[in-house]
């Protein structure tokens, strides 16, 4: 499931990889690309730089040319040397950006699209980002400046929905939300009013040290890429790496408590949490979810 720590991974590896070098070759299965590059061809161009912003990810080519995707649920950008065979198949192709040596390929990538500088700053998404968790700038502090500010204006907002708001925070999705809660001790559908400065602060640090901590490189120069789950526990076991994401019916690694899911928000994302180690305060009764075992396969997004 794309966040911003494999975004964050895919411009990196893309940067070492086509950054700076010219594009030799390009081919698209989506109309408004194509009828950008019959206009004004991206062969012959070089790649300035790739960086990710959130869960965006953006290629800039000379001539003030952006391509800009965002991977939402089943997206993924790979990397192939020339010649080598796909990991995946043509029909699945929405992107190639071939240079001398390499090839970039967007797979399943529902949202792409090329802007000029200009244009992006008008584009009602990109710009309005909040700050990324995963930029070299980004501090503690500004995330519970952000929050703290979002809060005093929605105040019945369910901590759990803010996490996922983009314009707050860039770069977390419903995995760490949910890690980062339980790693907090924070219920997810506690209401802003009710969140401490120093919840702020813990849940910030945990997003920061959680994120970078699955983005760090391998040594050497080559190009790095991850292909590991996720891990915000200690543990090596890939079933044990995440705290409670994915583990609704299943004890609490912490205290033995039955781990809950429930829809939560408007786009009704699944929130993991458990209601021992995670307890309610708030106005009513606590939130009660479902505790049932799933099978892997219908774990929700």
């Amino acid at each position: 499931m794309p966040e911003g720590d494999t975004v964050y991974r895919a411009a990196r590896a893309m940067q070492k990889a086509i950054g700076g070098k010219v594009v030799t070759g390009f081919e698209t299965g989506l109309a408004k690309l194509a009828r950008v590059n019959d206009d004004a061809p991206l062969v012959g161009r070089m790649v300035e730089k790739v960086e990710s912003r959130g869960k965006w990810c953006l290629i800039f080519f000379s001539g003030d040319l952006i391509l800009v995707t965002h991977m939402l649920m089943s997206g993924s950008w790979h990397l192939y040397r020339t010649g080598e065979r796909w990991q995946m198949g043509r029909a699945q192709m929405r992107v190639v950006i071939r240079t001398a040596d390499w090839e970039a390929v967007g797979f399943n990538i529902p949202v792409a699209e090329f802007y000029t500088a200009r244009s992006l700053e008008r584009s009602s998404q990109v710009p309005k980002l909040g700050p990324d968790i995963l930029s070299e700038s980004f501090t503690v502090e500004d995330g519970i400046a952000r929050m703290a500010a979002y809060g005093r204006e929605n105040p019945d907002a369910e901590i759990a929905v803010v996490l996922l708001n983009q314009r707050v925070l860039a770069g977390l999705g419903n995995v760490y939300k949910s890690e980062v809660l339980f790693a907090a001790g924070v219920n997810p559908f506690r209401a802003m009013r009710t969140i401490t400065p120093r919840e702020m602060e813990l849940m910030m640090d945990l997003a920061q040290r959680y994120m970078k901590a699955n983005v760090v490189e391998g040594k050497g120069d080559g190009i790095v890429t991850y292909s590991g789950n996720r891990r915000t526990t200690h543990a090596m076991d890939r079933e044990e790496r995440l705290w409670v994401y994915g583990r609704q019916g299943q004890e609490c690694r912490r205290c033995g408590a039955t781990v809950m899911m429930r829809k939560q928000g408007v786009q009704a994302r699944s929130t993991y949490w458990c209601p021992a180690c995670q307890p309610w305060v708030g106005d009513g009764e606590a939130p009660i979810g479902r505790a049932g075992i799933v099978r892997r396969g219908q774990i929700g997004r």
